[in-house]
């Protein structure tokens, strides 16, 4: 991480300055903070710090503050000079070529790290009722979820990955009665759901359960033909087989979607069965014994004013039932419980005021509430043809397969995760299926493409555009590989091509960052970066191919320079599959 070595050795000199008192009035106690970034001007160097931040303390004027700091800095092959009160850092061809080296060595390990030293996370997202099918904002958290799940255990995170089901209250026996009605339908019955709006709230109406019925009518076919015509005579078996049957069919739905999306999950875990092991009732009793609980209006209540919360709150209602928060806060316990030291969950927007009676309940419990960490998502805008697409939940809906079989796994996926999950996304359909520059997944898929063509072409037969005659390759295949590997990376620096060499270099650095990268974005919780990132090397690559003539008659540098391109696919796929996004070879 190259930023991160240049800041730490700055910072090193600040130190080592002030204890030799030579940086002014500047003392050892005296807090400050400073930031690498890139010259605008390339002449300057290849980063810089600026120190001005530091006259505060100095109180000296901040060129002087850049040389004296500069005379403490010593870096091999790197050239330091300072302008105005920025100290600024030059690389040499050894430090770059070093940057290639390690990229072909390491293959596609290069950028991993241990920044998570084996913490032991457990990430929740998703977590959709098993009622009906997943919609687009299902999809954003599954995209952004694995792909942080990928993101973090590259950078050294003991990630698991976790499903929970809501598959205990109403909504399950709504489910039940949603499917009898359409068993009826299927069976020649004239009935169907409720047309007054309020009633109609309490079904699932959707088309979505008339194949579920038709599955129904054949695999449970005595009970299918002995339900009675009036959904009030419906008996309490009865409905619980209709809302079972619908459960598990429709989550079965979700997994198969799920696999396709490249989402796995290491664990379904049950609501149902949270409350058939004795843990949500022993939560409770915890509570109680606490003291975190009283009773009002015949009511339970949990005290989370006392930690942060606005107000308190019921865990169980005056008929003995409980709340959903009640069985959450089991659930998180149980967590913690299973000895996960960070619980990260992804929920929407609109569940932002749950998240400090979460916490209260952790603290309450007696844990640290900062082991719950919650990523709030923002909604997903469908666009087609420019105009906004109107999505329902219960009713004629574009789900998350709709979306995935207009544009395909790769461009759902991309799109999903290119923008920070904590603002709104605006999907363009029409955008993420054109195979243009505009379009980010193409762009760096090409990218990937042309740099596995370049390196195939080297060792293919090719055809002499002026002359039609056919050019020998310039590497026997069984070759190739060493070749790249043992290349002499001097020679990519012996050109009077300024642009080359000005590309090259840029191309370089930008593939080091990588491994800042992928610290930054597993410590930020943020996979949107690495699409952030691969736009830009996307972009250094296509420049350095306009300016750089890989396969050169010279087989020497020509070896040079695909080890620049081989290290390119090498990092861009490396990327992608952290993305879950494929890195096509081809087209």
């Amino acid at each position: 991480m190259l930023k991160q070595y240049i800041l730490d050795v700055t910072e090193n000199a600040v130190k080592t300055a002030v204890a030799e008192s030579s940086l002014g009035q500047m003392k050892e106690s005296d807090e400050f903070s400073l930031k690498t970034e890139i010259p605008k001007n390339e002449e300057f160097g290849d980063i810089a710090i600026n120190v001005s931040s530091l006259s505060r303390y100095a109180k000296m004027a901040p060129p002087q503050i850049a040389q004296k700091l500069a005379e403490y800095i010593k870096i091999d092959d790197c050239a330091i000079t300072t302008v105005a009160g920025f100290i600024n850092f030059k690389f040499g061809k050894t430090f770059l070529n070093t940057i290639i080296s390690d990229i072909l060595n390491e293959k596609s390990q290069y950028g991993s790290c241990d920044y998570g030293q084996g913490q032991k996370v457990i990430l929740e997202y998703v977590s959709a009722n098993p009622t009906g099918p997943f919609h687009i904002g299902h999809g954003r958290w599954a995209a952004m979820g694995s792909a942080l799940a990928n993101l973090m255990k590259f950078a050294g995170y003991d990630v698991y990955q976790e499903f929970y089901v809501n598959d205990a209250g109403n909504q399950i026996k709504n489910l039940g009665r949603s499917l009898y009605i359409r068993v009826m339908q299927e069976l020649g019955e004239k009935i169907d759901f409720p047309t007054d709006e309020v009633e109609r709230k309490s079904f699932y109406p959707g088309e979505y359960l008339i194949p579920l019925a038709k599955e129904f009518v054949v695999e449970k076919k005595a009970i299918a033909e002995s339900l009675p015509k009036n959904l009030n005579d419906l008996q309490t078996e009865q409905l619980n087989e209709l809302s079972s049957f619908a459960k598990m069919k429709m989550l079965g739905l979700q997994k198969d979607l799920l696999n396709k999306f490249r989402t796995e999950f290491d664990n379904f875990y049950f609501e149902t069965d949270l409350h058939k092991s004795g843990k949500v009732e022993a939560c409770v009793n915890k509570l109680k014994e606490k003291d975190m609980l009283y009773e009002k209006d015949g009511a339970v209540w949990f005290k989370s004013s006392l930690f942060g919360d606005d107000q308190d709150r019921v865990l169980r209602k005056t008929d003995g039932s409980n709340t959903y928060l009640t069985a959450d806060i089991a659930y998180h316990h149980d967590k913690i419980q299973r000895g996960f030291d960070k619980l990260i969950n992804i929920w929407g927007a609109d569940h932002h005021g749950y998240v400090p009676r979460m916490k209260a309940s952790i603290e309450a419990l007696g844990d640290n509430p900062d082991k719950l960490e919650v990523l709030l998502g923002q909604l997903v805008n469908i666009v087609l043809n420019g105009e906004a697409v109107r999505m329902g939940k219960r009713k004629n809906m574009v789900t998350l397969e709709d979306l995935i079989d207009e544009v395909g796994v790769d461009a759902t996926r991309y799109w999903m995760i290119i923008r920070s999950i904590d603002t709104t996304l605006d999907f363009d359909i029409e955008l993420a299926k054109s195979k243009t520059d505009e379009n980010p997944v193409f762009y760096v898929q090409y990218a990937h493409a042309r740099a596995c063509s370049i390196f195939r072409n080297a060792s293919s037969e090719r055809v002499n555009i002026e002359t039609k005659e056919k050019i020998t390759p310039l590497f026997d295949k069984d070759e190739l590989e060493k070749a790249v590997l043992d290349a002499d990376l001097n020679l990519l620096w012996n050109t009077d091509n300024e642009k080359s060499n000005a590309s090259a270099k840029k191309l370089i650095l930008k593939l080091e960052e990588f491994k800042s990268i992928v610290q930054a974005g597993a410590k930020l919780r943020a996979p949107y970066i690495v699409c952030k990132y691969l736009q830009e090397l996307a972009g250094a690559f296509h420049q350095f191919y306009t300016f750089t003539r890989v396969l050169t008659d010279d087989k020497a540098l020509a070896a040079a320079r695909l080890a620049v391109v081989k290290s390119v696919s090498t990092v861009i796929k490396t990327a992608l599959d952290i993305l879950a996004v494929d890195a096509p070879e081809r087209m």
